[in-house]
């Protein structure tokens, strides 16, 4: 076989703080041939994306230093290589595509901007010549009427075509080599097919190879030619994904393939008493223009939405990035205004000012998608969980209200010693479980979970999934389960609404429409997210 375009060798990456050392990458080696696709697969922590930035001398040096290994790109050590070599294979030989675009893109140029600067920088193209070159790069990824585009400001695109526009800067000097860092973890199922999609038409097209980075398997499956998989720093196993797949050694690569969200939601119960009750729930936000501001249209979030939700059962809402989704169940939670009838426990309180729900808050909980931004890093996770005590139970004393703490926190899997904690000490799945403990401490009757597992690896993702079942059938909780994952979904949900555009186009017990979708939408919905044959609805761009 012909020389590996990559070879990495004994990589080793440490980092320094305070006076000690910490080692991420301990002594790992792979080799990416040419054409080939290898896939870096690992938990959070596992040092994956530190192994990537290394490649490129990404990482904040001089805290983080190499005590061993080579990066052999083309044969020359690039961890060795000079500032001005480094600058030559960035961005010309080797590009990399990050996982959240919005963080990446700068929010102040606008793309035709951020596209040119990489094309003078490297190529020396500018003026017509240089926008002939960007309108040819978008249209190459799949951005429609991308005339129309050109002066578009990140904020102002969806994140399927924010994340269209990085491949395009990516590809924008014909690389050899491509990184993908988590490219589709933050994407709808659907754009994220047609993400992969395009990724594996433009490697065909231009014989790239790439280094893809994910927690995600069914994604390596489906993408990858070989897999490495790496825990705790170290690669315990690599080979070619039939492999891996079908015959896994190493105890952690099974756990890995063993980690989706499993089990089956509780069995739908009618004698139960309905929690939440929605009609013709409406929530338009108004399009003004014009000198005086007048309305000239509406943005139609939710438009008309009927729904049920009895105690211990679980209301899956699942679409696509902008369908009304959260939207849907803020209105419900009284977050926002709507139209329409909403009843909580037989009281309509779709009229209720913020005074009036007050009272009701404690029962009508909110367990959002980012734990670490919905949690406040200036406070001690006992003070975070204690909070709405304060608020709705001002009678309890400091030690009734700790032990409720504690009680909460061994409700939902943690040590309650770890309550004099803050937020940064925990990982991402203990952050849930806390943000979860914040809404049980007080007991509720509805909690809202807002894409709870979405920002999650698989083997967090079910066991939270796994905690979230055990709490509904202990406390015969209502849950409005919102989530683009239909795995997860799935797992937990008795009725599933798909919505687009803010409408229903299909509602059901969770079990009809999984087994057989009938709208169009839904079966793409399917097809993107359990790799069925069928094709994505083509009719809007995300």
């Amino acid at each position: 076989m012909s020389e590996p375009l990559l070879s990495v060798r004994n990589l080793s990456v440490a980092f320094h703080q305070g006076g000690a050392t910490s080692v991420a990458v301990d002594g790992i080696s792979f080799d990416v041939n040419k054409g080939e696709v290898v896939a870096l697969v690992g938990e959070s922590g596992s040092g994956k994306s530190v192994s990537a930035n290394s490649i490129l001398r990404l990482l904040p040096y001089p805290s983080a230093s190499h005590p061993s290994g080579e990066i052999l790109f083309k044969g020359k050590d690039l961890l060795k290589a000079s500032d001005k070599v480094l600058r030559e294979v960035r961005g010309n030989d080797i590009t990399m595509i990050f996982q959240e675009p919005m963080t990446s893109l700068n929010p102040l140029h606008n793309i035709e901007k951020q596209i040119a600067e990489i094309l003078e920088l490297h190529q020396g193209i500018k003026g017509q010549a240089a926008r002939t070159r960007v309108l040819e790069l978008l249209n190459q990824v799949g951005i429609r009427e991308p005339e129309k585009r050109l002066k578009a400001y990140p904020h102002e695109l969806s994140g399927g075509q924010r994340q269209r526009v990085m491949i395009a800067m990516a590809l924008a000097n014909r690389p050899e080599l491509l990184i993908a860092d988590e490219p589709t973890t933050a994407l709808d199922v659907t754009v994220q097919a047609q993400i992969l999609e395009l990724l594996r038409q433009l490697k065909g097209q231009h014989g790239m190879s790439m280094l893809f980075i994910t927690h995600d398997l069914g994604i390596v499956r489906k993408f990858a030619d070989r897999v490495c998989v790496m825990t705790k720093g170290k690669i315990v196993e690599t080979g070619t994904v039939e492999e891996v797949f079908t015959n896994p050694q190493h105890q952690y690569t099974r756990h890995l393939l063993a980690s989706e969200p499993r089990g089956e939601p509780p069995l739908a119960d009618s004698s139960k008493p309905i929690v939440m009750q929605g009609s013709d729930i409406k929530v338009w936000f108004p399009i003004k223009a014009g000198l005086m501001r007048k309305v000239v249209d509406h943005v139609k979030a939710v438009d008309g939405i009927d729904l049920s939700l009895r105690a211990g059962q679980t209301l899956g809402v699942v679409g696509e990035s902008g369908s009304g989704k959260t939207t849907l169940g803020l209105a419900l939670t009284r977050l926002i205004s709507s139209e329409g009838r909403i009843s909580f426990v037989g009281k309509d309180i779709a009229s209720y000012s913020f005074t009036e729900m007050r009272p009701l808050r404690n029962q009508l909980q909110v367990v959002f998608q980012d734990p670490y931004g919905s949690l406040s890093p200036r406070m001690s996770v006992g003070d975070i969980i204690a909070e709405g005590l304060k608020v709705h139970e001002g009678s309890l004393s400091y030690e009734e209200r700790d032990r409720r703490v504690c009680w909460a926190l061994e409700e939902v899997g943690l040590d309650p010693t770890t309550r004099w904690r803050y937020p940064h000490e925990f990982s991402g799945g203990q952050r849930q479980r806390i943000a979860i403990a914040r809404a049980m401490v007080l007991k509720p009757r509805f909690v809202m979970l807002d894409e709870p597992t979405s920002a999650l690896d698989m083997s967090v993702q079910a066991q939270v999934v796994d905690l979230l079942r055990d709490l509904q059938q202990k406390h015969d909780l209502a849950y409005l389960f919102i989530s683009h994952d239909l795995k997860v979904v799935k797992a937990l949900a008795n009725e599933v609404i798909v919505m687009r555009f803010g409408k229903v186009v299909e509602q059901g017990p969770s079990a009809d429409i999984f087994r057989a979708p009938k709208d169009d939408y839904t079966k793409a919905l399917m097809a993107a997210a359990f790799n069925i044959e069928a094709r994505p609805t083509p009719a809007v761009q995300h």
